[in-house]
């Protein structure tokens, strides 16, 4: 994770920004709420019921936040499995992004668990349930936050001048990123199977038996290779990062191109081989969720046809945006808002449950400024400054 196209080091500059004053007190109540969550119980914070195990932390903060976060896993395939080394310096940023996004998905599991206090159990192999998806997705999301920690070690032992433990980790980092590389694949796949088993339950236009699994995997391909445009758009918008990344944005752009295709095709496809056409057209809630879906798929492949769009940073990061509301839209969609589960349940967050899922993202905002700004994570071209309180 140290041999990069160019050095990298910590961004500096003032640590307490206008950004963390702004996301900072979201980040804080979100403390609070999940502290009252623990102590007071579900009951006390969320509108979940029999109907609804599930709502928005899981949905939002689980099914899309992970998927938000696959943006190290997306540029893992590209630099090491395929060899594009001219994506190295997108590594470090999108792994550091990924971290954070995996681990609060993990928390959101974690307080969204009736009893959480049997969450040790899920450590203990008398306890191991191998024919559940959940515990699959569970396991797999564990270790990988484990294997993104050790691959972002590296950048602090360069902080600290470690060179010895540094050589030794970097001998074997080769282990932990095919891992890596491995990991999502199985949960992220999982994620569609886990919708699967309701059936009936989830409206038609969104259930789909052999290939939620497979719509999964190609939504966080989608989603981590557009994060790393989205996120690096932002980053030269606001001047922190001076470096014109819009070349590599480019090439990404072709992936990206590719895999709305096949996910697209696939979706329409399905969706006629099935003989669900009718319902596109049916003029009710879900159809219009359904166009509208699609219709931010396809938004990006007009515009990444076009050869003179497909160097333009602005037109890039609109792709980038579309790319991520649509993937974003319908993992939400087949989880919860197109979940039907009968028999007189309703469900709609409360105001609570909305501050912890915001919380959960002023958190990720705030740690990703101060870590960027201490440890050597973006290339040696943004400018230098001294890092002051």
């Amino acid at each position: 994770m140290s041999d990069h196209t160019h050095p990298l080091r910590p961004l500096g500059g003032k640590l307490f920004t206008r950004a963390i004053y702004l996301f900072a007190p979201f980040a804080a109540i979100c403390g609070l709420l999940i502290v009252k969550r623990l102590v007071m119980g579900m009951g006390d914070v969320t509108a979940l019921n029999g109907g609804y195990p599930w709502g928005v932390w899981i949905s939002f903060d689980l099914l899309v936040g992970t998927g938000f976060a696959c943006g190290g896993w997306a540029l893992a395939w590209a630099v090491y499995v395929f060899n594009r080394g001219d994506y190295h310096d997108l590594v470090r940023p999108a792994l550091l992004a990924s971290l954070f996004g995996y681990g609060l998905g993990g928390l959101s599991i974690t307080i969204d668990l009736g009893r959480y206090w049997n969450v040790p159990h899920f450590l203990m192999p008398g306890y191991f349930n191998t024919n559940s998806v959940l515990f699959e997705t569970a396991a797999c999301m564990t270790i990988y936050i484990g294997i993104m920690s050790l691959e972002m070690l590296p950048a602090l032992l360069e902080r600290l001048g470690w060179q010895r433990p540094l050589r030794k980790l970097n001998r074997v980092m080769f282990i932990f990123i095919s891992i890596g590389a491995l990991l999502p694949c199985m949960h992220q796949s999982s994620m569609g199977s886990l919708m699967m088993i309701a059936g009936y339950k989830v409206y038609p236009l969104w259930q789909s038996y052999e290939f939620l699994p497979l719509f999964s995997v190609l939504t966080a391909f989608l989603m981590g290779f557009s994060i790393v445009i989205f996120e690096g758009s932002l980053l030269r918008a606001s001047a922190t990062f001076t470096a014109d990344e819009t070349p590599l944005f480019s090439k990404l752009s072709r992936v990206i191109k590719a895999l709305l295709w096949i996910f697209v095709v696939l979706r329409v496809g399905e969706i006629i081989w099935r003989g669900k056409a009718g319902l596109v057209l049916a003029g009710n809630g879900y159809s219009w969720l359904f166009i509208t879906e699609l219709a931010l798929f396809i938004l990006p492949l007009l515009i990444l046809h076009s050869a003179s769009l497909c160097r333009s940073p602005r037109a890039l990061f609109l792709c980038a945006l579309s790319v991520l509301l649509g993937a974003a839209m319908w993992r939400i969609d087949y989880s919860l808002i197109a979940f039907d589960p009968g028999n007189g349940y309703h469900y709609f967050p409360t105001a609570s449950e909305l501050l912890i899922s915001i919380g959960f993202v002023a958190i990720e905002v705030v740690a990703y400024i101060l870590i960027i700004r201490l440890l050597p994570i973006l290339p040696a071209n943004a400018a230098p400054v001294e890092v002051k309180p």
